[in-house]
């Protein structure tokens, strides 16, 4: 390949010793993080969102979990990786902030929305007097989160072209 072969490469094929637009050397320390390398995401993230479903997985057979994940507590991208134990918190979040625009605002959609669920049917579920009710408000509320980690959890890994009808109707 010439180097101008290299420099007109289309966007979806990055140069050689590219990565995203990043340097190999940059993307393999990315990668050892457990960042993706092409969004500059980390799906730890996703536990923040996977430790409120499986609070909520077990409502319906122990009722008392309730209590458990009204104990939950939003937390954003940058909020999660400072409060955490993850050995390249610091990167995680340089690499967030260097992330592509759209791919980052792709992504703060969807966890708003699981926030917003979360956050919803926690108050409906203190409001709620009937363990039947949290049951059912937590059966709902997995059913509705579920998905939408599936779909982050394609953003992250570059799914962008993810197609959000065929997941929501699972």
């Amino acid at each position: 390949m010439t180097s101008t072969a290299a420099r007109t490469a289309p966007p979806d094929h990055p140069a050689p010793g590219k990565v995203g637009g990043i340097d190999d050397a940059r993307a393999a320390q990315l990668k050892a993080a457990n960042i993706n390398p092409r969004t500059g995401l980390a799906t730890d993230y996703l536990n923040h969102f996977n430790e409120a479903i499986m609070l909520l997985e077990m409502v319906p057979d122990m009722p008392e979990c309730a209590e458990d994940f009204l104990g939950w507590q939003p937390l954003s991208y940058r909020e999660h990786f400072m409060a955490s134990n993850f050995k390249a918190r610091d990167l995680a979040i340089e690499a967030y902030d260097a992330a592509d625009q759209i791919i980052r605002s792709e992504f703060e959609n969807i966890t708003s929305a699981m926030t917003s669920i979360l956050v919803a049917v926690g108050a409906a579920m203190r409001e709620a007097r009937q363990d039947k009710t949290r049951a059912t408000l937590a059966e709902q509320a997995t059913g509705w989160v579920k998905p939408l980690v599936a779909l982050a959890g394609g953003i992250i890994n570059g799914a962008r072209e993810a197609d959000v009808d065929s997941i929501m109707a699972q």
